[in-house]
């Protein structure tokens, strides 16, 4: 019960690798939560009350930010 392992520092790199990776992975994650949580709200409106269209726009790739700043 002394240090990690080898194997311990392996789970948390993995952890990390798949909550840290990739370019707005977290945020994707976290877009999709909220898509969810606003289609949940709208299904408890009911059908007679109309939900005004606020879906969620994808973020601009990095070749679109480098355009649009110079």
């Amino acid at each position: 019960m002394g240090s990690f392992s080898i194997w311990h520092w392996l789970i948390v790199l993995v952890v990390v690798a798949l909550l840290f990776g990739g370019r707005g992975r977290l945020s994707g994650i976290m877009g999709d939560a909220a898509k969810g949580i606003r289609a949940f709200r709208d299904g408890l409106k009911g059908e007679g009350e109309q939900a005004e269209d606020t879906t969620a726009k994808p973020l601009p790739k990095e070749s679109e930010k480098d355009k649009a700043r110079g």
